[in-house]
C-alpha cells in the first residue's frame, strides 16, 4: 500500500511571514539543525557517553535525536492550530479527509500537548518497547519528552486514555488528521535515513533525556528564526512530493551548520598548557603550584574538585587552570564561572575573558549571566552589536569574545561555549521553571566553577546539593572554590556529587585548610585531602566591645558611641577603616552619626563613603569605584589611597570587592562572616610604601586586628536586635560570640585556625562548654529555633527541587507535574531584596527626572511608543532593589509608563514618584509606608 503523500497545505509558521510557512518544511530545517548540534555542541565525549548511555551507536543516536527532533511539532496537525489561520483552515475543511467532530477546532488543547498524545501511539508503531506501565515505558517517555519542547514536560499518560484516546482527546481530529500526522513523521525519518532498525532499547536515562530535549528546543528555536524562514518560503502552489521533499532537505542539511556557527555555538577547546604559560604573572603560589603538579595525575575523566583558602590566595587562578586540566581531560564543551552576586559576577567576567584569550581556542563566545547583565559595560558600549547579523553572529564566531545578540537573548547565556553570572542562572536548572532543561543542556558539558560556595543559606545549599547531583549524572566536571566552609557543609557537597556518579555509599572527606581535595566521577574516590602552606599566614587580633541600644543599661556604652570611640584614633592619626553593619538602615544611620562627629572626614574627598545595596544602580557603581581608587590593591594606575577615610558598608564588601584597610570595625555576625570581614584588614602588602605613597600609618601596626560589637541586652546577654530581623540566626552569633570571649586576647591564626574554628561553631556538644546552665538551655532554645528555620528552608527546598535524575523515567518530574515556579523564587533567596523600584523626582515646576538635581529628563515619560535599548539602559540604572514587603498596597502611582510596560525589563519596575520634603529629603508614600530617598540612598518607615 502506497504511503500517503504529505500535504504541503499544513502550516507550521506564519507570524511576520509573507506567507504559510508548510509545517513539513519547518520539521525537516529542525531536523537539520538538530543533527548540527549534535555534532558541533556536543564533544566527542559527550556524545560517546550519551550513546553508551542508551545502547546505541553514536550514529544511531544522531539519527534519531534528529528525527526526534523533526516530530517536535507534528502536534500542529489538529484542527484547532490550523484554525488560527483562517483562509488556510478553511482550504482544509473542503477536503472530506479532514473531517472532524464538530467544535474541536475551537478548544484549547495546545499542539505541545498533542504531539505527546500523537507520538505516544506512533512510536508504539515504530517498535519502541513498551512496559507494562505506559510511564515507564520507551514509546510513551520519548514522545512526552517532545510535548515538552515549549519548556514545560507535561503530565504522563495511563494506558486508559491510550486505549480510548478519541473519547479524551476528540480534538486531535478524525482520520484524516491522525494519518497526515504519520505522513509527516513517516517523511522525515525518511529524510534523515533513520530506519527501523534505529530504535531505542528502553527508557532515556534522565540525563540523556535532558540533553535530548535541550537539543529539540534549541534546534527549533534557531530553525524558527525568520531569517532562515523568509529566504526559504516556497512558492506559491508548492507541492510536497518526494522530489521537492527531498530538495528542501538537502538545502536545509547545508544551511543548518551557517545558522548554528552565527548563533555562537560551538565546543570550546583547551590546549595544554604549564601554569606559568597561563597568566601574566610571574611564578605560582603555593596553592597554584599544588594544584597545577597534583591535579593532572588525578583527572581520569569527570570529577569533583574542592578548593578551600582564604581570600587573596589566588583561587580563582588555580580554578581556571584546573578547569583547563579537568575540560581537557573529560571532553568538556566551555566553562561556566558562577558566583554569589551581580558585583562579582561583573568583575569575574574580565578575568575569565583574558584567561579565555589567552589559554582557550576553538569556539569561544562569552557570555554574562545575571538579571542586569544587559547593563555591562561588556554588553552595552557602542559597537558591542556591530558584526551581528539577523541570526547571530557572523563568520568571526569561532574566535569572538562578546556572545552575538542570539546567546543574549533570554535562556540562552549558558548555551555559550563560555560564561559567567550569578549562581542562580545554574540553580534554575534544578527548579521546575520553564525552560529548565536548556540550563542542564548548557552545564552538562561544561566545567562548572562555584566561587564562594560557603556563601549560601540552607535553601541555596540544598539547591546547590541537587544540582551537583545532575551535573554528577551528567559527567559534568566541577570546581568548588571556598574560604570558610565547615566539614558538614564539604561533605554534603562532595557526596552529592558522588550520588549522581552513582556512588552510593558515604566516603570519607575531610577539607583542609588552605588545601584541596579531587573526586573522580569514574571511581567515586576521594584523593586524601592535599594540604598547603599560606603566604599570607598572619595573627588578626580580635577585640570584643559589648554595645546596648537600651538606655538602661548604664554599664554597656551605645553602638553609636563605641563606633566613634573606635575611629576617634584613626581621625587624628590618620589611616583607613572599615565600619561593617547588618543592615542598610545601620549602615545609614552609623554614616549620619560619623559625618556628624567627625565633620573634618565629610569635608575631606573621600574621607566618609556610604556603600549598601539601596543606592541607584549607577550611584552604586560610582561609590563601589572610588572605594576601589581610595582602598584597592597598591600600585594600579588611578588609586589613591586617602591620608584619612572610613568606608561604612554593610556586608557587600565581603565578597564584591578587592579592599584593604589598616582598622575594621564589624557588627557581630557568624564566625565565617567575620573572618571574611577582618580578610579586609591589612589584605595588601604596603611595605616600602610611605603613606603619602599609600603605605600604612606606623600607629596601626603590623598585625591586622577586628573589632566587633557584641549587641547584648540589660542583663548583658547577646542578643540581636529586633531591627535585625532574619539577617543571621542568633544561635550563630551567640555560639560566635561565646567562642571569641573563650578565646579572650589570642588570637586567631589565619589559616592554620580557621578550619578549626568554624567547624568548632557549629559542632553539636558546642553547649557542653558553657558553665552556666541557664546559657545552655538559652542556647538549647536557639539553636532548636535555628534548627527548625534550617528545615523549612530545606523541606521548601524538597518540595520545590526537580527530583534527583537517578531512577527518573516520567519526565514530568522535571516540571513538577506543571507547577512551575516564578524564577524570582530562587533570586529573593527566601527575604532578600526581591523587587526593583525606580524613583522619578516631580520638579517644582512640574517636570519628572531621573535625577533630584532635574537635568536628566525621563525617556517615554507620559508618551506612548517604545523605548529604544538604549533608553531602557538609562533607566535601569536607576533602579533600586528594595523587599517586596515597600511596595505591599502600590497603587496606579506606582505604575510604569506606557512606553515601559513594552519592554520586558522594565515591565515589573516600581515607579516611586519623589517630592521635595526640605532638608535634603525626597519622599513618597506606597500604601501605609513612607519611601524616602536622600544622599545616604533608599529609605522608609512605616506611616
Amino acid at each position: 500500500m502506497p504511503e500517503l503523500m504529505v500535504d504541503g497545505r499544513l502550516w507550521g509558521k506564519e507570524r511576520r511571514l509573507a506567507r504559510r510557512y508548510p509545517l513539513i518544511c519547518h520539521l525537516l530545517d529542525t531536523a537539520a539543525v538538530a543533527g548540527v548540534l549534535w555534532d558541533r555542541v556536543l564533544t566527542d565525549a559527550a556524545r560517546a557517553r550519551l550513546a553508551r548511555a542508551v545502547g546505541l551507536s553514536e550514529g544511531q543516536l544522531r539519527r534519531l535525536v534528529s528525527v526526534w527532533a523533526g516530530l517536535h511539532d507534528v502536534g500542529k496537525i489538529i484542527p484547532a492550530f490550523q484554525a488560527m489561520s483562517q483562509d488556510a483552515y478553511a482550504d482544509l475543511m473542503s477536503d472530506a479527509g479532514y473531517a472532524h467532530a464538530g467544535g474541536v477546532e475551537g478548544q484549547g488543547l495546545g499542539h505541545d500537548r498533542a504531539t505527546q498524545w500523537a507520538l505516544t501511539s506512533l512510536f508504539e508503531a515504530w517498535g519502541y518497547p513498551v512496559s507494562r506501565t505506559v510511564r515507564r515505558s520507551a514509546h510513551h517517555q520519548v514522545a512526552q519528552l517532545l510535548g515538552g519542547h515549549h519548556g514545560c514536560v507535561h503530565r504522563g499518560l495511563d494506558a486508559r486514555h491510550l486505549r480510548n484516546r478519541e473519547a479524551y482527546v476528540p480534538e486531535l481530529g478524525g482520520p484524516g488528521w491522525e494519518a497526515q500526522r504519520v505522513a509527516h513523521a513517516e517523511a522525515v525519518r525518511r529524510s534523515v535515513g533513520c530506519g527501523p532498525e534505529d530504535v531505542v532499547r528502553g527508557p532515556l536515562p534522565a540525563p540523556v533525556a535532558v540533553v535530548v530535549l535541550g537539543l529539540v528546543v534549541v534546534a527549533d528555536w534557531l530553525a524558527s528564526q525568520e531569517g532562515v524562514i523568509t529566504p526559504r518560503l516556497p512558492v506559491e502552489g508548492w507541492t510536497a512530493d518526494g522530489a521537492r521533499l527531498a530538495a528542501h532537505w538537502s538545502e536545509a542539511s547545508s544551511l543548518a551548520g551557517g545558522w548554528v556557527a552565527d548563533a555562537g555555538l560551538g565546543v570550546a577547546e583547551w590546549p595544554a598548557k604549564p601554569f606559568g604559560e597561563q597568566f601574566f604573572f610571574a611564578g605560582a603560589n603555593a596553592l597554584q603550584a599544588s594544584v597545577a603538579e597534583g591535579l593532572p595525575g588525578l583527572v581520569d575523566g569527570p570529577g569533583l574538585l574542592l578548593v578551600t583558602a582564604p581570600t587573596g590566595e589566588g583561587k580563582t587562578e588555580a580554578a581556571l587552570h584546573a578547569a583547563s586540566v579537568m575540560g581537557r581531560v573529560s571532553g568538556a564543551s566551555g566553562l561556566f564561572f558562577a558566583l554569589p552576586t551581580m558585583a562579582t559576577a561583573d568583575a569575574m567576567h574580565g578575568r575569565v575573558a583574558e584567561f579565555a584569550e589567552r589559554n582557550v581556542t576553538g569556539d569561544r563566545a562569552l557570555t554574562l549571566l545575571h538579571s542586569m547583565a544587559w547593563l555591562s559595560e561588556a554588553y552595552g558600549r557602542p559597537g558591542a552589536e556591530e558584526g551581528v547579523a539577523a541570526g547571530g553572529l557572523v563568520s568571526d564566531a569561532r574566535s569572538a569574545l562578546v556572545a552575538g545578540r542570539w546567546l543574549r537573548g533570554a535562556k540562552r547565556g549558558l548555551l555559550a561555549p563560555l560564561a559567567t553570572g550569578t549562581i542562580d542562572q545554574a540553580l534554575a536548572g534544578v527548579l521546575p521553571v520553564r525552560y529548565n532543561v536548556l540550563r542542564l543542556l548548557g552545564l552538562s558539558n561544561k566545567v562548572l566553577v562555584v566561587d564562594e560556595a560557603h556563601a549560601y543559606g540552607p535553601w541555596m545549599h540544598s539547591l546547590l546539593v541537587r544540582l551537583l547531583e545532575w551535573l554528577g549524572a551528567c559527567g559534568a566536571p566541577v570546581v568548588l572554590l571556598s574560604a570558610t566552609l565547615s566539614g558538614r557543609s564539604a561533605s554534603s557537597l562532595v557526596e552529592a556529587y558522588r550520588r549522581g556518579c552513582g556512588f552510593g555509599e558515604p566516603a570519607e572527606v575531610t577539607p583542609v585548610y588552605p588545601g584541596w581535595l579531587y573526586v573522580s566521577g569514574r571511581s567515586g574516590v576521594v584523593s586524601a585531602p592535599c594540604a598547603v602552606s599560606s603566604a599570607r599566614a598572619r595573627e588578626i587580633a580580635v577585640r570584643m566591645v559589648s554595645v546596648s541600644r537600651d538606655a538602661r543599661a548604664e554599664s554597656v556604652a551605645g553602638r553609636g558611641a563605641a563606633v566613634v570611640e573606635e575611629l576617634r584614633p584613626l581621625v587624628q592619626r590618620g589611616g583607613c577603616a572599615l565600619v561593617c553593619c547588618t543592615t542598610v538602615a545601620e549602615a545609614q544611620e552609623t554614616y549620619r552619626l560619623l559625618r556628624g562627629e567627625f565633620p573634618q572626614l565629610a569635608a575631606a574627598e573621600d574621607g566618609l563613603l556610604l556603600l549598601h545595596s539601596r543606592f541607584p544602580a549607577a550611584r552604586r557603581l560610582e561609590i563601589t569605584e572610588a572605594c576601589e581608587r581610595a582602598f584597592g590593591k597598591p600600585g594600579v594606575e588611578g588609586r589613591r589611597r586617602p591620608p584619612v577615610s572610613v568606608l561604612v558598608a554593610t556586608q557587600v564588601v565581603e565578597q564584591s570587592l578587592d579592599l584593604d584597610f589598616d582598622v575594621v570595625v564589624s557588627d557581630l555576625a557568624p564566625l565565617a562572616q567575620l573572618l571574611q570581614r577582618a580578610g579586609r584588614c591589612m589584605r595588601h602588602d604596603r611595605v616600602g610604601l610611605t603613606p603619602v605613597e599609600g603605605g600604612r600609618v606606623g600607629w596601626v601596626g603590623v598585625a591586622p586586628r577586628l573589632t566587633v560589637l557584641e549587641p547584648v541586652d540589660v542583663r548583658g546577654e547577646v542578643r540581636a536586635p529586633k531591627r535585625w530581623g532574619a539577617v543571621y540566626p542568633e544561635a550563630l552569633l551567640t555560639r560566635t560570640s561565646h567562642l571569641l570571649r573563650e578565646r579572650g586576647d589570642k588570637p586567631i591564626a589565619v589559616p592554620g585556625e580557621v578550619q578549626e574554628l568554624v567547624d568548632a561553631v557549629y559542632a553539636e556538644d558546642f553547649g557542653d562548654r558553657l558553665e552556666s546552665a541557664v546559657d545552655r538551655e538559652r542556647l538549647e532554645r536557639l539553636d532548636a529555633e535555628r534548627v527548625g528555620a534550617v528545615l523549612a528552608e530545606e523541606t521548601l527546598a524538597q518540595m520545590t527541587l526537580v527530583n534527583p535524575p537517578m531512577g527518573m523515567v516520567d519526565l514530568a518530574e522535571l516540571s513538577r507535574e506543571g507547577a512551575l515556579v516564578d524564577e524570582a523564587l530562587l533570586t529573593t533567596r527566601l527575604g532578600a531584596d526581591s523587587e526593583r523600584a525606580v524613583c522619578v523626582f516631580v520638579q517644582p515646576g512640574g517636570a519628572v527626572t531621573l535625577d533630584p538635581e532635574g537635568v536628566s529628563p525621563v525617556p517615554g515619560w507620559g508618551r506612548g511608543g517604545r523605548l529604544s535599548v538604549a533608553q531602557a539602559r538609562v533607566v535601569m540604572r536607576q533602579t533600586v532593589p528594595v523587599p517586596g514587603g515597600w511596595l505591599r498596597g502600590r497603587g496606579v502611582a506606582q505604575e510604569v509608563p506606557v512606553s515601559w510596560g513594552r519592554l520586558a525589563a522594565l515591565r515589573e519596575l516600581c515607579v516611586l514618584p519623589m517630592r521635595w520634603s526640605g532638608d535634603g529629603v525626597w519622599a513618597c508614600s506606597v500604601g501605609d509606608r513612607s519611601i524616602s530617598f536622600t544622599s545616604e540612598g533608599l529609605e522608609t518607615s512605616a506611616s
